[in-house]
């Protein structure tokens, strides 16, 4: 078991050719957002934050 501290700590991962990264999210956060695989997000660059929303129209 990970430790409690380090539970949120994830690393990005290459996912192909170098044009993209991965990132794993914790399943409770997933839960507490109800999301669900495949679900479309956007993702937004705030100064050094990055902001990730559940995605509409």
């Amino acid at each position: 078991m990970r430790v409690l501290k380090e539970k949120n700590i994830r690393k990005l991962t290459n996912m192909g050719a170098g044009f993209s990264m991965g990132l794993t999210l914790p399943i409770e956060i997933m839960e507490k957002l109800g999301w669900k695989e495949h679900q479309k997000v956007s993702v937004e660059l705030k100064g050094r934050h990055l902001i990730i929303k559940d995605w509409k129209k």
